[in-house]
């Protein structure tokens, strides 16, 4: 962030050249100046390069309020608070006014006394774009009071009549006035209340317990809803609907590497997890997605394998302390940690009740395969299937540190096998080396050539 102008008058304002924009004319500007330059006005957002990024530019450049239409942990909430970064860093407006107005533009009446009384003298404070961005999770207490405003009783009591505009406390969308106002989950306000948004959104007034307030706001107004056909708490009513000027729909990652890329942005962790073990909770994730038993009206969240991410992470590093490792590495062996909590993220069809962890559990298994033979294709694994056969085992579990696991594994000659495995999942330290060799080992008892035994917290390969 840089420093604040040091103009403080309207006077001196004027002087330094300063130029009056709308809104839309200033998000519009900022945005064209990115493109231009081929900078991303839109840092942290994968897989909506080619499909909602375009849409969305489209919109901003013609002005239009904007509702977001997907499932949950789509990223819709991180798009509508990105757009802060298309506003100017810093814009002055008239020092104490309510609505934050621009000094050349004063619309409250209480800010036009001001601007009449002191003129060029009229104060000017600079207000930071992150202040400009504001946002509301609709929820059904949610009044017309909190989204436009209301009669403030104190200031009756003071001595001000009713009909004095003074008296009228404003909501969050007047206050959002030359900024940016974000309703999450627009479908759970009441009917009612959206319908107190019709005024504000296309006449740019607001009607206040019979007070109408010619009050030309300026505010952009975007919104995230779930499609009608998931959500059950509510509806879109079609007034308001036709008063946005772009709806878009968002969607899950399409790419592998998109997926994983959320994952390593998002997810904060207490100890290394490897990347093969993302991208096994990256395709689990994306066969939750495609599953028939998985409700796919409701989605699977993004948030899945972030949490995943992260349990796993801890189960390491719980492992690592209790263990006296030096170094907290996540192994395959970890993942069965992810399934005992994550099954209430996912909402199943209702006549998959009972199977739940089954079914989770045959996905994760997938997804390892899957993963397996990405990075192990070519490589001949069968020395390893042959010194488990002649009697060799190999132990793992949530109490095995990564160097008991690596003096358990069988000798096999002067065969560099171990080394090039770990070498395709560049594996350098122990915790790493131990995950390789042990994926291969899962690996093979995916595809039937080993066998495996799992009793609490210790597996054995045999």
């Amino acid at each position: 962030m840089t420093s604040a102008p040091t103009v403080s008058t309207v006077g001196e304002l004027r002087a330094s050249g300063h130029v009056q924009k709308s809104l839309r004319e200033e998000v519009r500007d900022n945005l064209l100046d990115a493109l231009r330059e081929g900078r991303d006005p839109w840092p942290g957002l994968h897989g909506f390069e080619d499909t909602v990024i375009p849409q969305l530019e489209r919109a901003l450049i013609a002005g239009h309020d904007i509702v977001l239409l997907g499932e949950r942990g789509q990223g819709k909430t991180r798009l509508l608070r990105t757009m802060v970064g298309l506003l100017d860093e810093w814009t002055p407006v008239i020092s104490g006014s309510e609505l934050g107005e621009h000094p050349y533009d004063p619309v409250t009446h209480a800010s036009r006394v001001a601007a009449a009384t002191y003129g060029d003298d009229l104060r000017v404070s600079w207000r930071h774009r992150d202040e400009r961005y504001a946002e509301k999770l609709a929820t059904p207490d949610t009044s017309v009071a909190d989204l436009i405003g209301d009669v403030d009783p104190m200031k009756v009591a003071e001595g001000r009549s009713l009909g004095d505009p003074e008296t009228i406390h404003f909501g969050l969308i007047p206050r959002s006035h030359r900024g940016i106002v974000a309703i999450n989950e627009l479908p759970d306000l009441a009917e009612r209340i959206q319908v107190a948004m019709l005024n504000v959104m296309e006449e740019r007034d607001i009607q206040i317990r019979g007070y109408v307030l010619r009050l030309p706001l300026d505010v952009l107004v975007v919104a995230s809803a779930n499609p009608e056909d998931y959500t059950n708490r509510g509806r879109i009513i079609t007034p308001l609907k036709d008063r946005f000027g772009a709806e878009i729909r968002t969607h899950y990652p399409t790419e592998l590497e998109d997926e994983v890329a959320v994952i390593r942005q998002e997810a904060h962790l207490v100890a290394d997890v490897p990347d093969h073990l993302v991208e096994i909770l990256a395709r689990f994730t994306r066969q939750l997605r495609e599953s028939s038993a998985v409700d796919q009206r409701s989605g699977v969240s993004a948030r899945f394998s972030i949490a995943g991410a992260e349990t796993i992470a801890a189960a390491a590093l719980h492992r690592a302390t209790a263990q006296g490792e030096d170094e907290a590495v996540a192994r395959p062996v970890d993942l069965e940690t992810a399934i005992d909590v994550l099954g209430g993220k996912v909402e199943f069809e209702s006549g998959e009740e009972g199977r739940e962890t089954e079914i989770l559990t045959h996905l994760l298994r997938t997804a390892t395969a899957e993963t397996v033979r990405s990075h192990f294709r070519g490589l001949d694994l069968g020395l390893l299937v042959e010194a488990i056969e002649n009697g060799a085992m190999v132990t793992t579990g949530e109490r095995v540190t990564a160097r008991e696991f690596l003096t358990g594994l069988p000798v096999l000659g002067e065969s560099e096998l171990y080394d090039d495995i770990c070498d395709r999942l560049d594996a350098t330290n122990d915790g790493q080396r131990a995950g390789a060799i042990e994926l291969a080992l899962e690996g093979l008892y995916l595809g039937r050539k080993i066998g495996k035994d799992t009793d609490g917290s210790e597996t054995v390969y045999g």
